[in-house]
């Protein structure tokens, strides 16, 4: 069910003997339009950007204010608890959803799969010492509840833009998406989806911004769901993530001062995005009022998961009319209420049978508990759900990471 690569640190070099390994990492088209190393403190390495000198300055002297720092916060995690310190990269490997949530560091989340066949998820994971880079890649369509960890900002770059949407809110391509630590928010991807993740301490960002003199509206960026951002700078930012999570397995196990130095060259990309960029306004009060509507049909469907649910009960909970409902729900999540009713109760049932302990459970009992009273016609939903039958799903249980 799962698997997980890691590639750790031992006896590391000395701080006189570090090279940048990253910056030789990135490619030749990447180093050219750069100019010269962030790493080697020498001029900002895109000439044609807007004030540069200033952004990079800004990036390393926030980098270099934490070095001392640093030798007190390796190993412990952004709420507290303790990582691994050994590994800097990670890679997981997993044939369920829910799995796969569980296994980003330090984030609260569940996944529902909403499309149906076999699931295949993978993610790559870098921690540095105050931020978090990674790329999630999803074979199936997945609903997600999401919550950063406290203090944090989350930026978020869908490699299918137009397909994701974020509080139901429709994503367009040049959009970053991004939210508050701490604050739940949902996404709905596609299948055969990617997505980069930056998840950065808001005081290390705030400090490099304003020792940069980059202007960030923090009240509206709290607030907001997506930024409307310069494509190249995106694109740009997107490259460097993909080559810090693409190193080779020798350079993997970071040394201290080389995790800073990457994570001023991510600030340094952060910087000159939100340098270029607009905060979208929020949401129409209409389409507000229809995710209020949906989040109300959902509340009580959790509520009464062992209940036969129809449609009519579901308008008339939401005090809508059946054409409404069907409205705000194909707005909102693109599917009618009957099938995100099924879909919803499915992943219920699925992550009880997976969860660890779970040897011993009637299938039928579970299944009766989230409000499937005809056990033929669940079987058959969930097999062509999840590309297998249910007893094959608890022999595949996995603990809890």
């Amino acid at each position: 069910m799962l698997n997980v690569v890691a590639s750790g640190l031992s006896h590391p070099p000395s701080a006189n003997c570090m090279v940048p390994l990253v910056w030789k990492l990135l490619p030749l088209q990447y180093r050219q339009a750069r100019q010269t190393s962030v790493i080697e403190n020498r001029q900002t390495f895109n000439q044609a950007r807007r004030q540069p000198e200033r952004l990079e300055a800004a990036a390393r002297r926030t980098t270099e204010s934490e070095m001392d720092m640093h030798q007190i916060e390796t190993g412990v995690s952004h709420n507290g608890a303790v990582w691994n310190s050994g590994m800097a990269v990670r890679t997981v490997l997993t044939r369920d959803a829910d799995a796969l949530a569980r296994n980003l560091t330090d984030w609260e989340q569940s996944y529902d799969q909403i499309s149906a066949g076999s699931f295949q998820g993978v993610l790559t994971e870098l921690r540095l010492p105050r931020m978090q880079v990674f790329r999630e890649s999803i074979s199936q369509s997945v609903r997600q509840s999401c919550r950063v960890w406290p203090g944090a900002v989350w930026f978020g770059f869908p490699d299918h833009p137009d397909c994701s949407r974020i509080n139901g809110r429709q994503v367009e391509p040049e959009f970053v998406m991004v939210r508050p630590g701490n604050n739940e928010f949902e996404l709905l991807t596609p299948s055969k989806h990617s997505i980069y993740g930056i998840v950065v301490c808001r005081e290390l960002l705030a400090a490099a911004a304003a020792a940069g003199a980059c202007d960030i509206d923090w009240l509206r960026l709290q607030a907001a769901e997506v930024l409307r951002v310069d494509p190249a700078e995106r694109r740009r930012c997107v490259l460097m993530l993909g080559e810090l999570l693409a190193q080779r397995p020798d350079a993997a196990g970071a040394v201290p001062h080389q995790l800073l130095r990457w994570q001023g060259m991510v600030v340094e990309a952060l910087l000159a995005m939100l340098d270029h960029s607009g905060i979208e306004p929020a949401a129409a009060a209409s389409f507000q009022r229809r995710c209020r509507i949906v989040a109300r049909v959902r509340d009580y469907i959790l509520a009464h998961r062992g209940v036969a649910i129809t449609v009519p009960e579901l308008c008339a909970q939401a005090h809508v009319s059946r054409r409404t409902l069907q409205y705000c729900f194909e707005d909102v999540l693109g599917m009618s209420p009957a099938l995100y009713l099924r879909r919803l109760r499915l992943n219920g049932v699925r992550r009880e049978l997976l969860h660890a302990g779970a040897a011993n459970l009637a299938i039928g009992a579970v299944a009766a508990d989230w409000g499937f009273s005809n056990f033929s016609q669940f079987s058959s939903d969930y097999r062509k759900l999840f590309g297998e039958s249910a007893s094959a799903s608890l022999r595949l249980q996995t603990p809890h990471p």
